[in-house]
């Protein structure tokens, strides 16, 4: 499960030296939390900063401070080598002095100092990893915290709006929230990061080495190449695989658009419209079982949900999130007459199978271990442990197949080590960024419990919205874009539901789990609308496309991202369950009202779409978000009328174009 950074940048090549360290580092780190996983599990003030220590060391090693297109030089290493001190010192520090910590009334000035380098570090270390708008978001509550009449900063109180005042916290006070306790750094966010993702992040490493990115691919070209639109739509189902599995929109596109934007191109496609349909079927991967991104399991830990629930409860809502982009493919592919892939161009299902067949007894092994109850940490462990098998198994039948030898056992064993260490260095890179980011997210927790800030919020959320679900809805998906233009998605989502999650529930009757969902689903946005969209601008790169262009494609394809959190807020039952007739009711008709919406949306289905029959259809999709059964089934009656009338003209033309209905 890759993490939702940017897009890389043209690096310098690093000494050899210091590539060394990091595959040591990064292979120790793994080692760390596969014994921590499967072996002993350790509390959390052992487990949580020696995790953050090592990924300060990584990221002050992977990330120069003049940043990756420049050489470190004399002064460099001299900035970097005390950082990645600095980096030992803070993750050593809490679990050394446990004991003493936990039996102080009031923390040692040693503690506070420790603190405030701790709170430098991380924030320094987001600036390398995750991006100049984390770490100002991180000083910006800092800063906040010491505002107020009794703060270090008293003169920041004047800039504050009346709502937004407190009395302001003295720096040992900051200090011991963020750092000496459960509610700052060393937090959830961190907890989570620490835990569940970093061996999610593993597992995903450990089947990207040993080849299942190309087994999806390979196997979404065998079922779909030879329809209309044939790789477009193997861009869908190969991301809906590779997503399930990486958890990032720009890994995604970059993995799978390298081979599916060149042939929808070829195919006819517009390079924008091939770049925009790959960033949009790409950013579904986020929310795809049974690995959603890695705000999914800090969601979890938010909600007190179990994982594995969650996992359940979005598989519907992610099949109507892909299925909208396959049938807005299928129907541009219509409307400019495109055909499929020839088959002898294509691998056969059967042929791909039988080569990866392997690669989905781990995804089998996830599902059977999350559905038994679990913890994710334990489920991560044996999902590792599967892929190693599975890789293992097919390895040795090839060995013993083409003739079994000495020297080919001793290569097999040298490969076999060489993959499961690249892995394990892999999975601690990739790590890095998500690790920084929920490092500072626990710097906003913390300030955000301390000024009780979040209740502010809400009040402020209420009031600009009239007490309006639907502005205030929209109101959250303005921040998520607006947060999502400095921000990752996991970073967007975590300061998000800290800010609005509150007023969600509390103020609008949201349930809490529903509203995780929409902040979740809404984060995810900054992938695909412009004026930033990473994913869309990583699509425009391979197909060589205008990048703003190519995000409003990705943009139009992507609109079930706004309107089925939507249909979670005003049909619960999706969500929450019910009885097994409204369960039916409610699937059925936002089935209909997002293929409504698409037909609307390209004005085309069967045949051109007249546009009157576009705008009744919008009424329709409205009403069938109402919470009033009356007014749902008068919109998917209005619904059902437009799609039937466009089905029977194209019919009527179909029999005047047979020769005996001349």
């Amino acid at each position: 499960m890759a993490t939702d950074t940017d897009m890389p940048m043209a690096s310098h090549p690093q000494p050899p030296i210091v590539l060394r360290a990091i595959a040591v580092v990064g292979i120790v780190l793994s080692l760390f939390h596969l014994y921590a996983a499967g072996i002993q599990p350790l509390g959390l003030f052992y487990q949580r900063p020696i995790h953050l220590g090592f990924i300060l060391v990584l990221c002050f090693l992977i990330y120069p401070v003049w940043g990756p297109a420049h050489p470190r030089g004399i002064t460099g290493w001299i900035i970097d080598a005390t950082l990645i001190l600095c980096g030992v010192v803070v993750g050593a520090w809490v679990p050394i002095n446990i004991d003493i910590i936990a039996n102080q009334v009031f923390p040692r000035d040693i503690d506070v100092w420790m603190g405030v380098l701790t709170i430098l570090v991380v924030l320094e270390g987001a600036r390398r990893a995750v991006g100049l708008g984390m770490t100002i978001i991180g000083a910006a509550f800092v800063a906040y915290a010491f505002s107020g009449a009794r703060g270090e900063m008293p003169f920041l109180a004047d800039w504050m709006p009346g709502i937004m005042n407190h009395r302001g916290y003295s720096l040992e006070r900051v200090a011991s929230q963020m750092t000496l306790g459960a509610e700052g750094i060393f937090g959830l966010p961190l907890g989570v990061a620490a835990t569940f993702i970093f061996v999610f992040v593993l597992f995903g490493a450990f089947l990207e080495v040993t080849g299942a990115g190309k087994f999806f691919i390979d196997l979404a070209y065998a079922a779909t190449g030879r329809q209309r639109g044939g790789p477009a739509k193997a861009a869908v189902i190969a991301s809906a695989g590779m997503g399930s599995i990486s958890g990032s929109a720009i890994a995604n596109v970059v993995t799978t658009g390298a081979f599916t934007i060149p042939l929808m191109k070829r195919l006819g496609y517009r390079p924008a419209q091939a770049g925009g349909i790959e960033a949009a079927a790409s950013t579904g991967g986020q929310i795809m079982p049974p690995l959603m991104g890695a705000g999914a399991f800090l969601m979890s830990e938010f909600t007190r949900v179990p994982y594995g629930d969650i996992v359940l409860v979005s598989i519907f809502p992610a099949i109507l999130y892909f299925g909208t982009v396959y049938l807005l493919v299928h129907i541009a592919a219509v409307k400019q007459g495109m055909s499929g892939i020839p088959a002898a161009e294509l691998p056969s299902v059967r042929h791909v199978l039988a080569e990866g067949w392997h690669f989905l007894l781990p995804l089998v092994a996830l599902t059977y271990f999350l559905i038994a109850g679990y913890s994710p940490m334990r489920v991560g462990f044996f999902a590792i442990l599967s892929v190693v098998a599975a890789a293992s198994a097919k390895a040795l039948w090839v060995f013993f197949v083409t003739g079994p030898t000495v020297a080919g056992l001793v290569a097999l064993c040298r490969r076999g080590l060489s993959l499961t260490l690249r892995a394990m260095e892999l999975g601690a890179r990739n790590a890095v960024a998500v690790s920084m980011a929920c490092a500072v997210a626990g710097i906003i927790v913390g300030v955000v419990g301390l000024t009780g800030l979040g209740l502010k919020f809400s009040a402020m959320m209420l009031a600009f919205s009239g007490g309006n679900l639907v502005l205030a809805l929209l109101l959250v998906l303005i921040a998520s874009l607006i947060l999502g233009m400095g921000l990752p998605v996991t970073a967007a989502y975590i300061v998000l539901i800290i800010l609005v999650g509150p007023a969600l529930t509390s103020e609008f009757g949201v349930p809490l789990l529903i509203a995780h969902l929409v902040v979740f689903w809404y984060s995810q946005d900054s992938n695909v609308t412009p004026p930033v969209a990473l994913a869309g601008f990583a699509g425009a790169a391979i197909a060589g496309s205008k990048p703003m262009e190519t995000s409003f494609q990705a943009w139009k394809y992507a609109k079930g991202l706004y309107l089925i959190p939507l249909f979670m807020v005003f049909n619960e039952e999706i969500i929450l369950g019910g009885p097994l007739p409204l369960l039916i009711w409610s699937g059925t008709i936002a089935i209909v009202a997002l293929v409504g919406f698409a037909a609307a949306i390209e004005g085309y289905l069967w045949r051109p779409m007249a546009l009157w029959q576009r705008a009744l259809i919008v009424p329709g999709v409205i009403a069938v978000f109402w919470p009033s059964f009356v007014i749902e089934a008068g919109g998917v009656a209005l619904i059902v009328a437009m799609l039937a009338l466009n089905w029977w003209g194209n019919r009527g033309q179909a029999d005047l174009a047979r020769p005996d209905s001349v």
